[in-house]
């Protein structure tokens, strides 16, 4: 059996105790839709394309929140324990939540880690971490997808009477996620062998590189809670110019002091390196955008590291709908 959290094993205790009594109920058809919460974006939206018009899906965490440092506000609190059923990533990405998601989880409500249910060769475990996994699995499409399953069987469970349509709905979105793999793969493919060197703020990226082939170095660690030291910086900075790499990437969610540290220490020593780009890291883009979903994230970021590498992408992407 692989490690757990400790948020994990108070709600599986939770669970145990709940258990002993009556189980819950699933809701009736004609019982108003599924009040559902959702801590971060990306949850969110593969809720939405399960649950298709069946239930009301929120996402509490929005643009450039960092979901490492976020601490919920009365407001949060309150709406999670209202909520009929609450959706978080788990891996300790939403630390900072754990007392909420166990009132919530003691209050009979049904809370679901979607990745902490996937087996466990899915899941990164970095040096250094033991019996701690790598959180941001949103970042392997392929991996990804199985958190859909997680979220059809859950809302199945709830309400059953959904069961056609959640199975339905979980089907399409993963054949889209497929395509976007798919995508992925080619044009990450493009880039030289040489410059599939991904430098980024944080390590979150960590899933990606699994997936596609990319050595990957973050200035900080998984968590964006502490500080880049200044030997991080000379280190890397070392990397970027021992290997002659031209570009480093910012982060949506992740201040870009240290990556301007990395470029100027750099400069000092005759290597010109650009910023290819600001990524998506641990949050999508904003509301009613194609970058605003999962797919147009992860599609914004791979064509913007493709392109900047020496890759060949299309400017708009897989289906032309990325912004200019």
């Amino acid at each position: 059996m692989r490690p757990t959290t400790s948020l994990s094993l108070l709600l599986m205790l939770l669970v145990a105790l709940i258990g002993c009594g009556e189980p819950a109920a699933p809701v009736p058809a004609a019982q108003t839709k599924p009040d559902v919460v959702c801590t971060v974006g990306m949850i969110a939206d593969i809720v939405t394309e399960v649950a298709g018009g069946r239930a009301t899906v929120t996402g509490l965490l929005g643009t450039g929140v960092d979901p490492h440092l976020y601490k919920p506000t009365r407001s949060d609190i309150q709406r999670l324990l209202s909520a009929d059923m609450i959706f978080y990533n788990g891996l300790l990405l939403e630390g900072k939540m754990t007392d909420t998601l166990v009132r919530a989880a003691a209050s009979g409500k049904r809370v679901t880690a979607v990745t902490e249910q996937l087996d466990e060769q899915y899941l990164l475990e970095p040096e250094g971490f033991a019996g701690h996994y790598d959180p941001h699995v949103w970042m392997d499409p392929a991996a990804w997808a199985k958190a859909v399953e997680v979220v059809r069987a859950a809302l199945t469970e709830h309400d059953t009477d959904g069961a056609t349509e959640y199975g339905s709905n979980a089907e399409a979105y993963l054949r889209e996620l497929a395509e976007l793999d798919a995508y992925a793969g080619s044009v990450l493919a493009s880039v030289p062998e040489s410059s599939r060197v991904l430098v980024t703020a944080h390590d979150a990226f960590n899933y990606f590189g699994r997936r596609f082939g990319y050595e990957v170095v973050g200035i900080q660690g998984l968590s964006t809670e502490s500080e880049a030291a200044v030997r991080d910086i000379e280190r890397l900075v070392d990397l970027l110019v021992d290997r002659q790499i031209g570009a480093v990437f910012v982060e949506s969610t992740v201040s870009e002091r240290s990556i301007k540290a990395l470029i100027a220490g750099a400069e000092a020593r005759g290597h010109t390196v650009k910023i290819g780009g600001t990524l998506f890291s641990d949050a999508m883009g904003e509301p009613g955008t194609y970058e605003g979903t999962y797919i147009g994230m992860i599609d914004h970021n791979v064509t913007t590291i493709a392109r900047a590498l020496g890759g060949e992408a299309p400017e708009r992407g897989l289906h032309g709908k990325l912004s200019p």
